[in-house]
């Protein structure tokens, strides 16, 4: 089957399409923080997060089937491996001046806020939204495109631009040792084919995408 040949539904759109295969090489990258020297991390996030937050600002949130929320299946220790080891390879480039928190209007104090939180909360709403696009049920599908966008506008959208902008000050800071060979994200990596979606709904390995990183 290609593209031509996919059902006529929202959750088969190209767009969509396109923030699915984002979303997945997001979570790919987050799980593999380990493989990364700081450098390497900082100037990928810099790259990878804008497009992700394109992807998911251009879809338009469709209304859902079911009544209940779509299942989850990250764990609280796959949100807390996330978290640890951002946390452990950002070291002290982790915690940023948090300026959107409701309570900072009432606060005499910064609020701290962390760049390894900000992204274990955008790993967990993505890998649900994959884990539940995996299933190839159209209905599961379209609730799991619903909540992931909702959640978008709610939270791990403004979660997303927090980082970015923590993570804007360490990539271009004096003091950032940039590798020999600069190249860009998109050089790196493939265009993204969105006919990688339908291998990325058959192969519970992401074996396609896992090429893309």
């Amino acid at each position: 089957m290609d593209l031509d040949q996919l059902p006529d539904h929202v959750v088969y759109s190209p767009n969509v399409i396109e923030f699915v295969t984002v979303a997945a090489e997001t979570c790919l990258f987050m799980e593999h923080v380990t493989e990364f020297s700081l450098n390497d991390f900082v100037r990928k996030s810099v790259q990878l997060l804008p497009f992700l937050y394109l992807k998911a600002s251009m879809l338009e949130i469709p209304e859902p089937v079911f009544d209940d929320l779509p299942e989850r299946f990250v764990t609280e220790e796959d949100y807390q491996f996330i978290r640890e080891q951002t946390q452990q390879l950002l070291g002290s480039a982790d915690s940023y001046l948090e300026v959107f928190h409701p309570d900072i209007a009432l606060s005499d104090t910064p609020i701290a806020a962390f760049v390894s939180e900000d992204l274990a909360d955008i790993y967990q709403e993505l890998k649900d939204f994959a884990a539940n696009y995996q299933l190839a049920d159209v209905d599961i599908m379209n609730d799991a495109l619903t909540a992931c966008l909702v959640a978008f506008t709610q939270h791990w959208g403004q979660k997303l631009l927090n980082a970015l902008r923590a993570l804007h000050a360490v990539r271009y800071s004096d003091d950032f040792e940039l590798q020999a060979e600069e190249t860009l994200l998109n050089e790196n990596h493939p265009s993204i084919d969105r006919n990688s979606f339908l291998q990325f709904l058959k192969d519970d390995d992401n074996d396609e995408l896992n090429n893309l990183l």
